[in-house]
């Protein structure tokens, strides 16, 4: 059922520019990755499954991301606060 949505989309997906292709490829991986988990949402159509699986990888990416950042500002104040104290 799945593989049957993501060939409805075959022609947004040639429509892309060829470099966006790896992008939308990339997207329609993650619905097959998470297939199982759409499933079990009993969700009324397959569109639906797949738009929250991706929403769910962006979002999963952007925590990552922004802990990520985090974790390096809390190491740049840690440096900047050793620096100043070596200082005085």
């Amino acid at each position: 059922m799945l593989e049957e949505e993501l060939k409805r989309w075959e022609r947004f997906r040639d429509a892309l520019r060829i470099d966006e292709r790896a992008i939308f490829q990339d997207m329609m991986d993650e619905c097959r990755r998470h297939a199982s988990a759409a499933g079990a949402a009993c969700l009324p159509n397959i569109a639906e499954a797949m738009f929250l699986t991706i929403l769910f990888a962006h979002h999963k990416t952007l925590k990552e991301l922004t802990e990520k950042i985090e974790g390096t500002d809390r190491l740049a104040e840690s440096n900047s606060t050793t620096r100043n104290s070596a200082t005085l």
